[in-house]
């Protein structure tokens, strides 16, 4: 017997990660998630009509609950998983973004994240579950440095 062919859809996500600096201590935003066992950076669906960046600006919003402007474009990371309600596999592509904090309180997080925290850069990098997320985070903390080092002003708070 020969069982039906496997469902294959693509899934469109983008996110932050979202730097903010005071007195020379750079933090990251961290959010928790599946009762802690999940350590990642704030991302989201695509919605219809929504552009990568402002779909990344706005799950920042709502995942983060903080504001934070895009400096520039990271590399997309992309991942293949199996859906079991829908019988699905999926090829997602995630579109990050280095974003600076402008304002917001992370306890303003919607209802899909159990904690979001400013965590020291360094600890952040190590804390988050999903290597693809390490390695954007770690060039993310590269470029800042660049920019720094190249004179760019991008609004540090």
């Amino acid at each position: 017997m020969r069982s039906a062919p496997l469902v294959t859809k693509t899934a469109v996500s983008a996110g932050g990660v979202v730097v903010r600096e005071d007195r020379q201590v750079r933090e990251m935003l961290v959010l928790t998630r599946e009762h802690g066992r999940v350590r990642c950076l704030p991302k989201g669906t695509v919605e219809v009509g929504e552009t990568h960046e402002q779909a990344a600006v706005r799950e920042v919003r709502e995942e983060g609950g903080v504001d934070a402007r895009i400096l520039e474009q990271l590399p997309t990371i992309d991942y293949w998983f199996y859906w079991r309600p829908e019988k699905t596999r999926y090829h997602k592509f995630v579109h990050f973004y280095l974003m600076r904090y402008i304002d917001g309180d992370v306890a303003d997080h919607d209802h899909e994240v159990e904690e979001a925290d400013w965590v020291p850069a360094p600890d952040a990098v190590r804390a988050l579950t999903f290597a693809g997320e390490r390695d954007t985070a770690i060039l993310a903390l590269e470029r800042l440095d660049e920019r720094a080092a190249s004179g760019v002003d991008d609004g540090e708070t």
